[in-house]
């Protein structure tokens, strides 16, 4: 009986030492990923990329089960417009509080809750987290060997960024700044 335990408690052992080695996180390299955004108006939009500070991809074997990742709120760039041309007045508009309060907010975070494999990537549910508020946000990923790449569309005001809503704001004609934008999202790991 005692032989029987023994070999029990040992595979049960050795099964979660397997099954704990088999769980890895991958560091996404900063460098390599990307986030481009847009945002849109009635007159037009405008374009640009942010950067992440950090960010890891965790996996079972080649199965991604999760992530988190840190953006750099203070990196917003704007890639439409050139110096001297309004880039660096609407750069400092959306770091400014009427849109991200890059000053009291400077890091924006996304943490997977749940991850799906699908046929060719994975269903995701995430927290968004934007000038210190979290919401829920779901996406689809898709995957080749080491990366993964995603299409966001994101209300901001959901995440109390108001300024120039048609939503919030009446009488603001073609002033009105769409409520969503896009992030097209690359991650090197």
């Amino acid at each position: 009986m005692k032989t029987v335990k023994s070999i029990l408690i040992a595979v049960v052992i050795l099964g979660s030492t397997a099954f704990a080695q088999a769980q890895t996180k991958k560091s996404i390299d900063t460098g390599a990923s990307s986030i481009n955004w847009e945002g849109k108006k009635v007159l037009g939009s405008h374009t640009g990329t942010i950067a992440f500070s950090d960010g890891v991809i965790e996996m079972d074997g080649e199965t991604i089960t999760g992530g988190k990742f840190t953006v750099d709120m203070s990196s917003i760039n704007v890639t439409d417009l050139k110096a001297g041309e309004g880039k660096e007045k609407l750069e400092g508009h959306l770091k400014s509080d009427d849109f991200f309060g890059v000053t009291n907010y400077p890091k924006a975070t996304l943490e997977f809750t749940k991850v799906q494999k699908m046929s060719g990537g994975y269903e995701v549910v995430a927290d968004l987290t934007i000038k210190g508020k979290t919401e829920p946000i779901y996406f689809d990923l898709a995957t080749t060997k080491n990366t993964a790449t995603t299409s966001l569309k994101v209300d901001r005001t959901k995440y109390n960024v108001r300024y120039g809503s048609g939503s919030f704001f009446d009488g603001l004609g073609d002033k009105t700044i769409s409520d969503n934008f896009n992030l097209d999202v690359t991650l090197k790991f």
